[in-house]
């Protein structure tokens, strides 16, 4: 049985626009030893992901990330401090013959 090739998505791309440029997938899948059926299915692909390519959501999800890791980070220098004020507490506190 021969090892599936991997195709990287540039390459896919650049298979699926010469297939619609020249409106023939067999052709370009024979040029490029694959399946005409792959062909298609890359396409199919590529139109059902192309609105992706316009949406703005996934800029606003990454904004909402970026606001939502510094906050936390705020909290955790938060807690480092809180953490090291009572280190210097127990520290204070303690007896010096250790009870």
């Amino acid at each position: 049985m021969a090892a599936r090739r991997k195709y990287s998505p540039k390459m896919k791309a650049n298979i699926v626009f010469k297939a619609i440029r020249s409106n023939n997938a067999s052709e370009v899948a024979r040029e490029y030893g694959i399946s005409p059926n792959l062909v298609s299915k890359w396409r199919k692909d590529l139109i059902e992901k192309a609105p992706q390519i316009f949406d703005n959501a996934p800029d606003k999800q990454i904004e909402r990330l970026k606001r939502k890791i510094h906050k936390l980070e705020q909290i955790i220098g938060q807690k480092e401090v809180e953490i090291n004020l009572i280190r210097n507490f127990a520290d204070f506190y303690e007896s010096p013959n250790g009870d």
